[in-house]
């Protein structure tokens, strides 16, 4: 759920009880599924009371922070490009698949003392050409062509093994024409659509992508459509992939439009 639907009274007393769900030995993932926030919202507010007790829970007056324009200062962009580069991790230091735009404003403020909103990192994307859309997977399901056969043959029987729609993911990876030079990046999104990223400046290694499915397989079973890569060969993705009971990898073949 995005929180800035929710009022702040609400979002506080939802963040409060995902501290108790934590404390009552849940994981991140439940206290999520149980209280309708983001996993990096829970992580959060678990990070807030552990540094500050109940009192930190509670989040700041929203609005529009004091000098915060549209178009971000060279310095900040230079930050967030850092990030972008560097393997994902949360403040537990435990390494996450990518980079979210809620993982990039918390990463600011706790280690560069800037406030940064979602919706700005967000508008950034776009701007730099990072921004992409999930892919409406299910609109091949009654199709009768060659992506509707590949959905009903390949993908739903994956998806049909695995209960939660939180489990079921879609990615890929790309080069992005920037003027800067090309930027590679791998992007997931999640049941709700939310972007993840991790950026490279060559081709990303065979330990880039184990590492980003390594984080996926750590949150549970799961299911990944991917797009742009030729896994098959590359013995040490194969290797890894072979070792997994629980994670399954879907391609994209090439020759199919999943874009519309």
């Amino acid at each position: 759920m995005a929180t800035k639907h929710l009022s702040p009274e609400v979002l506080n007393e939802r963040r409060k009880q995902a501290v108790r769900l934590r404390l009552d030995g849940y994981t991140v993932a439940v206290a999520s599924q149980q209280t309708g926030l983001s996993a990096p919202t829970v992580s959060a507010a678990w990070k807030a009371f552990r540094e500050g007790g109940w009192a930190a829970v509670p989040v700041k007056p929203r609005g529009r922070l004091k000098g915060q324009a549209n178009v971000l200062s060279a310095d900040i962009q230079a930050l967030l490009w850092q990030m972008l580069y560097q393997e994902p991790q949360d403040n537990l230091l435990h390494t996450m698949p990518g980079w979210g735009s809620a993982d990039l404003a918390e990463w600011l403020n706790t280690y560069h003392a800037v406030e940064l909103s979602q919706r700005a990192i967000e508008h950034w994307w776009e701007a730099e050409g990072l921004k992409h859309e999930p892919w409406r997977l299910n609109h091949f399901a009654k199709q009768r062509s060659q992506e509707g056969r590949w959905f009903r043959k390949s993908v739903l029987p994956r998806f049909a093994q695995l209960k939660d729609a939180d489990q079921r993911w879609q990615g890929g990876v790309r080069r992005v024409a920037h003027p800067s030079g090309s930027i590679y990046q791998i992007y997931l999104h999640g049941s709700r659509g939310r972007l993840l990223m991790r950026c490279f400046k060559k081709p990303p290694e065979a330990k880039a992508y184990v590492a980003v499915f390594e984080a996926l397989a750590s949150l549970g079973a799961a299911a990944l459509v991917f797009h742009g890569a030729l896994f098959s060969a590359s013995p040490e993705v194969t290797a890894w992939l072979d070792q997994q009971p629980s994670f399954w990898l879907v391609p994209v073949p090439a020759d199919l439009v999943l874009d519309e």
